[in-house]
């Protein structure tokens, strides 16, 4: 009988000051690594450490989770930025999170960039790339999380980084493998059973569903549990429970 083994990961610490997005705590008992926003597009030092410390205590491996330095638009509007400065971003930021992991007793684990900066990594190979080597440069053993079929998997194999390849459980694909934008029809699942049946699917048959009802390769080394919805908590408990129930393991990669 096969086996199949798959990460569960969600976005984390993407509050700041007085203000809090996503549901956290209510998350953590259902995801097996987390992202930790970094002080760009969300977080600052203050929620950086509550984020460590809170992700320790549940046993979930960490990455840092860098974006644009554009928190009005919460990371997800492209800029204009220089594979220079992709490079020095990432480095800042992925820096600044491990040295409260480091000072909390952790490991970090892994990097996964934020929104628009994800998405100009998967379609420029020169951000991808200067992404890819601010992470080996910071710390060769870090793992590299990108979407399924990206460049940015592409660079950081280039780097002999282990890459981790990430799907998406709530959105529906474009044939070539890409998201469908969110501003095309049919581009969210908007019901548990549709997410479910997703999840299982990208693990066990390396398929996910496209907006026009057929189907595209990917590959699932693990996959993203959006936190910003009303019904994100109910959704990773269903799934998990989904995926435990179809015996596949849970768990972080091996890092």
């Amino acid at each position: 009988m096969t086996s199949f083994t798959v990460d569960l990961n969600a976005d984390f610490g993407e509050g700041f000051g007085a203000y809090a997005f996503g549901q956290d705590e209510t998350l953590l008992p259902y995801v097996t690594s987390v992202n930790i926003a970094c002080g760009w597009h969300a977080g600052d030092p203050h929620t950086m450490r509550e984020a460590v410390a809170r992700s320790i205590a549940a046993g979930v491996q960490i990455g840092a989770h860098p974006g644009l330095p554009d928190r009005l638009g919460f990371g997800r509007r492209e800029m204009a930025i220089s594979p220079q400065e992709a490079y020095d971003y990432t480095l800042y930021q992925v820096g600044a999170l491990q040295a409260f992991v480091h000072a909390a007793g952790g490991l970090l684990a892994h990097v996964k960039p934020h929104g628009a900066l994800y998405h100009m990594a998967n379609n420029s190979i020169d951000i991808a790339a200067a992404i890819a080597r601010a992470v080996h440069s910071l710390d060769r053993r870090l793992l590299l999380y990108g979407q399924s079929g990206s460049l940015l998997l592409t660079a950081g194999r280039a780097q002999g980084l282990r890459v981790v390849s990430e799907t998406f459980a709530d959105r529906t694909y474009q044939p070539d493998g890409t998201l469908t934008p969110r501003s095309k029809p049919n581009a969210l699942l908007d019901d548990t059973e549709s997410a479910i049946w997703q999840a299982k699917r990208m693990v066990c048959n390396s398929a996910a569903m496209t907006a026009d009802g057929g189907e595209t390769s990917v590959v699932a080394d693990t996959i993203c549990l959006h936190g910003d919805g009303p019904h994100a908590a109910h959704w990773a408990k269903a799934i998990r429970e989904a995926l435990e129930a179809a015996n596949i393991r849970i768990q972080p990669p091996t890092f």
